[in-house]
């Protein structure tokens, strides 16, 4: 099984395996003929910066512009970081499925992971992830993070109606959105004195929802004693610093997407996608789509392709997640 890999034509000259852990980046440099035998190299680096600027430096001594690494956890990540700045970003990164290694016969019992990632490299035998470039990765960053702040809003809103419906209050039988300036209202002023009367309802209740006064005023018509009070506040500040967090977010975001309006205007274009879910696509595929051989493949990596799996005799249809 050797040999078969190894009559394969070898396409570089220098290149470079990388097996990343969480302390340690082991490093396999393969230099030599692409007819003949390569000499090996293995170091040992750390993930420290210090190391990984070592690293670099040492990659470009040898002008080793081919560097490979797995994909697996978080760990290749700081790594790239450092390795896309070598040789003024010219060095070629690939990045591969540890899968789709393992699916490459011929590699022997005591064969270091570098050494085989190095040897993949060299005959070409690699499919490398797709990266996104330095800028889109930063808009991932934060389009991916402002969707775990808005999941979290949307818990402690649930924390926060939860409470009020132990507590006897059922707002949101009668307001559509408790969290509206009506909602609000209400719930402060349960915080300062844990009861409301009708004719304090009347002055707080906005817009559509005078509507329901009635419905609303014996919706609250209850007491709140001091921990209940207290409790609902604490709800409620954590609430409003999520808030105050996600327009930081949001801020950033909006820098972030200056540079591609045009793109973004061309995504919210179309039926069914707003504003935020056009950040969050450009964020995911980026702008240069020759990374995707088809259409099929960027609905795959966005997860748009159900999957056709069998489990036991039946059909189980899964979803690729990003």
């Amino acid at each position: 099984m050797v040999r078969e890999v190894k009559r394969m034509q070898d396409i570089l000259e220098i290149c470079c395996g990388l097996d990343v852990h969480k302390e340690t980046v082991v490093a396999c440099l393969l230099k030599g003929d692409t007819d003949g035998e390569p000499k090996t190299t293995i170091r040992i680096f750390s993930t420290l910066l210090a190391g990984l600027d070592e690293l670099r430096a040492w990659l470009e001594a040898e002008n080793c512009r081919h560097v490979a690494m797995e994909s697996t956890g978080v760990y290749w990540q700081p790594v790239y970081s450092v390795l896309e700045e070598a040789f003024d970003g010219s060095m070629v990164l690939t990045v591969t499925n540890a899968r789709h290694m393992k699916n490459v016969p011929g590699k022997k019992t005591d064969m270091k992971d570098a050494e085989w990632i190095a040897t993949l490299l060299r005959a070409g035998l690699l499919q490398g992830s797709f990266i996104p470039v330095k800028p889109i990765r930063e808009l991932r960053n934060l389009t991916r993070y402002r969707k775990s702040i808005m999941e979290e809003i949307t818990a402690q809103k649930n924390r926060i109606e939860k409470h009020m419906q132990s507590c006897g209050f059922k707002l949101s039988t009668f307001l559509t959105d408790i969290f509206g300036v009506s909602g609000r209202a209400i719930m402060d002023h349960l915080c300062r004195h844990g009861k409301i009367s009708a004719w304090e309802v009347d002055a707080l209740v906005k817009g559509r929802a005078k509507s329901k006064l009635h419905e609303i005023k014996q919706a609250v018509n209850g007491k709140m004693d001091l921990h209940q009070r207290e409790f609902l506040k604490l709800l409620l500040v954590w609430l409003d610093q999520h808030y105050e967090h996600l327009r930081q977010v949001e801020q950033k975001l909006e820098e972030k997407m200056a540079q591609y309006q045009r793109q973004l205007e061309q995504l919210d274009g179309i039926p069914g996608i707003d504003k935020t879910a056009a950040a969050a696509i450009l964020a995911e595929i980026g702008i240069d789509m020759s990374h995707f051989k088809t259409a099929e493949h960027i609905c795959s990596w966005a997860g748009l392709s159900p999957g056709n799996n069998e489990s036991a005799g039946k059909k189980v249809h899964s979803h690729h997640q990003w």
